[in-house]
């Protein structure tokens, strides 16, 4: 899996924010320490960005395993997706057999195992997870990455969550660091003004990469259509139109 921009946004730039900069070193620590870690926080503010930059960072010498599970699911769901994902087959022994063979392939390589959307996960597949990431004879580490929450859901199994060496939570921007991730992102918004930076985020950006990414892509056009080449209050306010009166309102 290659980490890429919200709208696929031509010409942006990977903006190093602080969360960033701390999923790298925590992915980093638990492959080390082959151990969990959770990172999450609301949707839109680069969650997925950042664990997809830090698992290309681990180099060849790992494997990742991506997961991700509706609302609810079952022990034998989770058991047999991840065998399929690890072997490429999809077994339908009972659970029991399953959890067996998942240990076997998980002591064969250093795998780091990240399961997204989380918060969907129930008590009885939260200690599913646990059991499989304390096999003495594992050899990766476990991400569990979660929307908004995660933690509530996870901190309530207190055998996951004394076990959890590396906690990562993503919030809004704000302050200086908006300014400089803004100015950073696109060649757009090369010269804008604070001021008008924080007119953008207060309207629609909200601090959320997302929003500020569908904003950035309806202005590309707009600049195109009307042959300019830096944001102005004109073209921010046109695109607040095209945007249903701002996305992803606070």
């Amino acid at each position: 899996m290659s980490s890429r921009h919200f709208l696929d946004l031509p010409g942006a730039s990977v903006v190093v924010t602080d969360t960033l900069a701390l999923t790298a070193r925590a992915v980093g620590d638990i492959a080390k320490h082959r151990a969990l870690g959770v990172v999450h926080g609301a949707a839109g503010l680069g969650k997925t960005f950042a664990v997809e930059r830090a698992v290309e960072d681990l180099g060849q010498g790992w494997a990742p395993v991506w997961l991700s599970f509706p609302s609810r699911p079952t022990m034998r769901l989770i058991a047999s997706e991840l065998l399929a994902a690890i072997s490429g087959r999809h077994a339908h022994q009972d659970r029991f057999k399953m959890t067996r063979l998942l240990k076997a392939e998980l002591a064969l390589a250093a795998r780091l195992i990240v399961v997204d959307e989380a918060q969907n996960l129930n008590r009885e597949c939260i200690e599913f997870l646990r059991h499989l990431g304390e096999d003495p004879y594992r050899r990766g580490a476990m991400l569990l990455v979660g929307g908004d929450g995660c933690w509530e859901v996870l901190s309530r199994e207190p055998m996951l969550r004394s076990r959890v060496f590396r906690r990562v939570v993503f919030t809004p921007l704000r302050g200086a660091e908006l300014i400089r991730a803004v100015h950073e992102y696109h060649p757009i918004y090369a010269g804008a003004s604070e001021d008008l930076i924080r007119f953008v985020d207060d309207y629609c950006g909200h601090g959320n990469f997302r929003n500020w990414a569908s904003f950035t892509v309806t202005v590309l056009d707009l600049c195109a259509e009307l042959g300019r080449q830096r944001l102005d209050e004109q073209v921010a306010r046109n695109a607040f139109a095209l945007l249903g009166g701002g996305v992803g309102a606070a």
